[in-house]
């Protein structure tokens, strides 16, 4: 069975038409859970969308603040609060736990281990390519305070911006596709 590519041609363009006036070909994800498995899903549905020439925007709030964490970073000067969130937290996307079948750590490195020996690109390596395709990475504020990170400790992404909902609601509001994961 052959494809016919003009077909195929005609029915996107006739879905990119049928987009409601105002939006964007754009993608505005909100990255809320800090587990790995999740982390990893909105990673790759990133760079998926990236890499078809979409605008990606990633608004990290509450635990998915955590993978922003710079491991080798140390914000000193903390409230008592803030140094316990600090200790129970994890310190970064490697130190991320699955959310299912973690098992004391044997789930997530077996994880680990699968995506090695299947080729699979590892959280790190997303965040690059994710940076190398523009996608770009808004932390909430809010969530930064109330989990006592400060922006010395978190990692170095290019134009990573600190933002409130309102920036997200603005940002969700002309794009053609809103995630929460």
């Amino acid at each position: 069975m052959s494809v016919d590519v003009n077909q195929q041609i005609a029915e996107l363009q006739a879905k990119v038409e049928a987009l409601p006036a105002g939006k964007k070909n754009k993608l505005s994800m909100i990255v809320f859970s800090g587990d790995l498995d999740k982390m990893l899903a909105a990673m790759i549905i990133a760079t998926g969308a990236g890499a078809m020439g979409m605008e990606v925007v990633l608004f990290f709030t509450f635990w998915g603040t955590a993978a922003l964490r710079d491991p080798a970073k140390d914000a000193g000067g903390k409230d008592l609060m803030s140094t316990m969130f600090g200790w129970m937290l994890p310190k970064g996307r490697n130190k991320l736990a699955l959310s299912q079948m973690h098992m004391a750590g044997m789930g997530t490195a077996m994880l680990k281990d699968l995506m090695k020996k299947k080729n699979t690109a590892s959280l790190d390596q997303l965040f690059e390519v994710a940076a190398m395709l523009g996608v770009k990475i808004k932390v909430c504020e809010m969530s930064m305070d109330l989990m006592g990170f400060s922006r010395a400790e978190l990692i170095d992404y290019p134009g990573m911006e600190y933002c409130g909902v309102a920036t997200f609601l603005a940002d969700a509001n002309e794009s053609s596709v809103q995630l929460f994961l």
